[in-house]
């Protein structure tokens, strides 16, 4: 007897192959059509979760050897921990597993074990990776920063954290390059604290000396279902067509799961930002087949078009952990960024384009 897991692989191969097949015979009836190269081998197909073992927070980033990278949260694998999860993707939907991005814990967090949300960026054959612990003191969880020399491990924490404070307010951090300015920023924030921003050092080791944290985005106590706002974190920023839009998440990850994602754009990478005006400022939220969604970044793929990777529970198996889930980001005439209609999705959709160099 197979069980519900198998029953869905099982439909999802079958649905790609109906759907690839579909696509083939639209053309071959349409006199005026053309198939494209890309379709005679295969329409790229996916459907979520696209990594379904426990991957929270996940960070996807493109590597310079062409590969991409996903970094997590810690999880036990095995019986053992893994401090920060790494795997390792050739096209965003098919991941293997690489083990511990971290596997020596810093001097300063070596006798505890709360290693949370990385970010990684590469720069000048470094790569840097953001992210949060708990110090032995256990005054409060710190931002820290590790460095290697592979996107794959293992980095080496500087040696001290970056940032200490009290309660899980420094959590979350996102290091963004502003394409405008070229001044490097982090971007953090939990713990019933603002969203913030401070500009990093050139070495990207240590805040800008003389720079203090802006307040961008406030968490707002309301009792109606439909806000996400009670507390906010998990800051992600790009920039396209002249706005820096910062996804954010919002307010439980993982206890009521009463979790979505939000946004807010600015014309500065320091704000003022402005909160999605539709919806709570919503554009992912559960749904029958997902619980939490949240706590995103965004790729873009070889046809310009931008993903949104996030993670969630599984509506009837919170047991598996937070899964890693993608769907398409939409960009609209009112030059708000939305998520595509009915994501978080479990249909199979059309996957992205990825062109893969190594």
């Amino acid at each position: 007897m197979l069980n519900k897991r198998e029953n869905e692989k099982i439909l999802k191969s079958v649905v790609c192959f109906v759907l690839n097949l579909a696509v083939l015979i639209a053309f071959a009836f349409d006199g005026r059509a053309q198939l494209p190269v890309g379709l005679i081998r295969k329409v790229p197909l996916y459907q979520n979760p696209v990594y379904d073992f426990d991957f929270p927070d996940p960070t996807v980033i493109r590597a310079s050897d062409g590969y991409y990278y996903g970094y997590a949260t810690q999880t036990v694998v095995a019986g053992v921990w893994r401090n920060i999860q790494i795997a390792r993707s050739i096209d965003l939907i098919h991941w293997e597993y690489l083990g511990d991005a971290l596997p020596v814990k810093p001097v300063w967090a070596n006798q505890t074990q709360n290693f949370w949300a990385p970010h990684v960026t590469e720069a000048n054959g470094n790569y840097y990776m953001y992210y949060s612990a708990d110090p032995n003191s256990r005054t409060g969880l710190c931002l820290a920063v590790a460095t290697s020399l592979s996107p794959a491990g293992p980095f080496t924490d500087k040696g001290s954290p970056l940032l200490c404070g009290s309660g899980f307010a420094n959590i979350d951090p996102m290091q963004f390059d502003d394409p405008v300015t070229a001044k490097k920023y982090l971007y953090w924030g939990s713990g019933f604290q603002p969203i913030k921003v401070q500009e990093l050092s050139p070495d990207r080791l240590n805040f800008a000396v003389g720079s203090q944290p802006v307040s961008l985005v406030f968490p707002v106590a309301d009792p109606d279902p439909g806000s996400y706002r009670d507390l906010v974190e998990g800051s992600w920023v790009i920039y396209r067509n002249v706005f820096y839009y910062l996804f954010f998440s919002g307010d439980d990850c993982c206890t009521s799961a009463h979790y979505a994602i939000m946004v807010a754009r600015s014309t500065s990478a320091t704000g003022p930002f402005t909160v999605f005006p539709e919806n709570n400022g919503v554009i992912i939220s559960g749904n029958a087949n997902w619980l939490g969604p949240g706590h995103n970044s965004v790729i873009r793929d070889g046809r310009s078009t931008d993903w949104i990777f996030y993670h969630a529970y599984h509506a009837d198996d919170r047991a598996s952990g937070r899964v890693m889930l993608a769907n398409r980001l939409i960009y609209g005439n009112d030059r708000w960024v939305r998520a595509e209609p009915g994501s978080p999705t479990k249909e199979v959709r059309i996957a992205p384009i990825v062109n893969f160099r190594h």
